[in-house]
């Protein structure tokens, strides 16, 4: 159920999100403590503002109530990714060429499950990373979770 309501917010959100200059890093549909939530993460290069956050509630918000497919009641919430933003597709990794990621995979590589390093570039689906001065190859199909890294 989740998966669908995902996908049926997906394909609502995306065309207000280019209008406005955003992206969508995630949406999220869960049951949580105090009920269901509905989460969107949004982006954009400069980064989100509350203002940003705001205009997308109130549109989103709207077109949801008109739609209208989401059976519970639930809330909806919309931020910024943070700092430790997630790299979800190899465009992210593109984007953040230059910056220190977190990586899972599914399979290990070498003997490792979990890699921490600095994007050096990637290569159609593959991404290469700077973990200890040593060149990293990760397919992204391999890639189970990933975050970028926050660097004080």
């Amino acid at each position: 159920m989740a998966d669908t309501v995902n996908k049926q917010v997906e394909d609502v959100a995306l065309p207000v999100l280019r209008e406005l200059g955003l992206e969508l890093v995630e949406v999220q549909y869960r049951r949580e403590q105090n009920g269901w939530v509905l989460r969107l993460t949004i982006d954009k290069q400069d980064g989100v503002s509350l203002e940003d956050c705001t205009a997308v509630s109130r549109e989103i918000g709207q077109l949801l109530d008109i739609e209208d497919f989401i059976d519970q009641k639930y809330n909806l919430e919309v931020s910024s990714p943070g700092l430790d933003r997630p790299l979800k597709s190899m465009v992210d990794f593109q984007r953040f060429i230059g910056r220190k990621a977190k990586v899972k995979t599914i399979e290990p590589i070498g003997d490792e499950h979990f890699f921490i390093g600095k994007i050096l570039q990637t290569e159609g689906e593959t991404i290469i990373l700077d973990v200890d001065r040593k060149e990293v190859t990760i397919p992204f199909s391999q890639v189970s979770k990933a975050r970028l890294e926050v660097e004080f």
